[in-house]
């Protein structure tokens, strides 16, 4: 007999979910901490009923049944509380009673995801294991060639520059014709990039700063944190740590009033003016922050009423072409400060990236360029932006830096990468490879939440809830509940942790080049990769 449950189309069966709670009757006490904690309230307590059939084997016995009842653990089919294989569950249970279990077949949700007539959004990264940047190989070990340091023994720095870097002679024409001198700043090559103050929570965004400062202050790395679109707390921006922070600027402009109001109050300047254009979660689209975490702190920083989603459009809506860009957005922040600040922008990767930087070649304002390139993470975007729509950011980046040395400008724009950098754990790695490939620097923002907070999401569709504010580790969530489980000076610590042991992979990398008192930008003869048409298409050498 049917249940009393109707059958709809959207109806679906535990076998059809892509994760699966495995629980185990014998080992539960049901003290609730499964329930209590599950993000998704993909779980609940149940009412049992079992028959207990009793038979005899004495000559003439008949045979009896009787029911008992008994409580126990139900995960839920509805699409809407889909398990999403977060392991929170097991994580608080005391007796490893359960466990989320992915499914042995492709799932059928992905046909139940759009009620109501919505697509998919989702945060995390495009759902694509590997990545390019891990098959290259660094080829070229000076021993008896060239001098090189051994990493392990001798003490050296590795520095980047952000900002339109012109030859003495070059500064002294400028400075005839426009009074001033290009601002250039001195960091270090691994940014964090914009995860802006209502993708993450509070705890989690402090903990990122307070690791900044410790990095810059205690042990002298020039590191810099980019704040994403929606502004920073006003206290930051009166602080002495402003100089750490790169303020980003999107076509949302949100957060903006506050920071324009605060530029006279300001004890330092920031380190530089990031204008977002394009980011390789969500290419073509603009900024999506859901009403789900637009609290009133939220709302009151970035001058909006709470409890509305904040969309931000594809494009600057003051702004239609680069040339316009420069000369509206990039000339007026740096009338701003002073013309004390370095300004540049940051793009998707896409097959206009020439376009936009041979216009900026023309132009001495435009300190620098950023290319977000298609595995770039997110906390919220439509499913079918993030996993149909960009450019990979190794051929974007290498295309831009040939290009800029065919014109003798290749150590006067710098080129900063990210979107997937780090995507397999590889951070170092794949960042050396793209500094060879031709960028100054690289950017990184999943692997930090990964790596800093125990981020639980991944490439196979684990957990990437970032965009309704439930996330089970309180990284992306508004709500104190949640966030509140994250220690900020654990978080900080973790900082440091990870840009100490980066600095020590990527020195091994360097060291044996020959090229340890600078980053070896675009050294491409140093690489080599086993795949015959990546080979060609990024100008470095084949090797089997």
């Amino acid at each position: 007999m049917l249940s009393n449950t109707a059958i709809t189309p959207s109806t679906l069966s535990v076998k059809d979910l892509p994760w699966q709670i495995l629980w185990n009757k014998d080992k539960c006490t049901l003290c609730g901490k499964c329930t209590a904690i599950c993000p998704v309230n993909a779980i609940e307590l149940g009412v049992f009923r079992k028959r207990i059939v009793q038979t005899s084997l004495e000559p003439g016995a008949t045979q009896s049944s009787d029911h008992s009842i008994f409580y126990g653990i139900r995960q839920k089919t509805d699409p809407a509380y889909s398990c999403v294989g977060c392991a929170m569950c097991s994580l608080v249970c005391p007796n490893d009673a359960i466990i989320p279990a992915r499914s042995d077949e492709a799932d059928k949700l992905r046909f139940h995801i759009n009620k109501g007539g919505r697509p998919r959004t989702r945060g995390g990264r495009r759902n694509v294991p590997g990545s390019l940047l891990d098959q290259i190989k660094f080829i070229r070990i000076s021993m008896l060639t060239d001098p090189a340091l051994d990493a392990g023994r001798h003490e050296f720095e590795l520095r980047t520059l952000l900002g339109r870097v012109l030859s003495p002679e070059e500064n002294l024409k400028f400075v005839e014709k426009n009074g001033w001198i290009p601002p250039v700043r001195e960091i270090y090559p691994l940014i964090i990039g914009g995860m802006s103050f209502g993708a993450l929570s509070p705890t989690m965004w402090e903990g990122l700063q307070m690791g900044v400062a410790y990095l810059n202050e205690e042990l002298g790395m020039p590191v810099r944190i980019s704040t994403g679109e929606g502004g920073c707390p006003p206290r930051l921006l009166r602080s002495r740590f402003l100089k750490y922070v790169i303020l980003q600027i999107a076509s949302g402009y949100f957060g903006w009033d506050e920071i324009i109001h605060s530029i006279p109050e300001m004890k330092v300047d920031p380190c530089a003016i990031e204008i977002k254009y394009g980011q390789g979660a969500k290419p073509g689209d603009g900024g999506l922050l859901m009403w789900h975490k637009v609290n009133s702190l939220i709302a009151a920083i970035r001058g909006v009423p709470s409890g509305i989603s904040l969309p931000s459009p594809p494009t600057h809506q003051t702004q239609y072409s680069i040339e316009e860009s420069v000369a509206k957005m990039i000339q007026s922040m740096y009338m701003a400060w002073g013309f004390r600040v370095p300004v540049y922008p940051k793009i998707s990767g896409t097959s206009t990236s020439l376009s936009v930087l041979n216009n900026l070649t023309r132009n001495p304002y435009a300190a620098g360029l950023t290319i977000d390139g298609e595995d770039g993470g997110t906390g919220a975007a439509y499913n079918v932006s993030m996993n149909h729509m960009g450019h990979p950011v190794a051929s974007n980046i290498r295309d831009c830096y040939l290009n800029l040395v065919k014109v003798g400008m290749q150590n006067e724009i710098p080129l900063f990468a990210g979107g997937g950098v780090g995507k397999t754990g590889n951070l170092a790695a794949n960042a050396a490879a793209l500094i060879m490939l031709g960028a100054s620097g690289v950017q990184v923002g999943k692997y930090i939440m990964e790596a800093a907070a125990g981020c639980l999401g991944s490439e196979s569709d684990r957990c990437n809830i970032c965009n309704i504010g439930l996330c089970p580790k309180g990284i992306t969530s508004q709500d104190p509940r949640l966030y509140r489980r994250l220690d900020p000076e654990q978080v900080a610590q973790r900082i440091v942790d990870v840009f100490i042991s980066f600095d020590i992979e990527l020195k091994k990398i360097v060291a044996p080049l020959g090229r340890s008192t600078s980053l070896p930008i675009g050294m491409s003869d140093a690489l080599g990769i086993n795949d015959r048409a990546a080979a060609d298409r990024l100008s470095i050498k084949y090797v089997v």
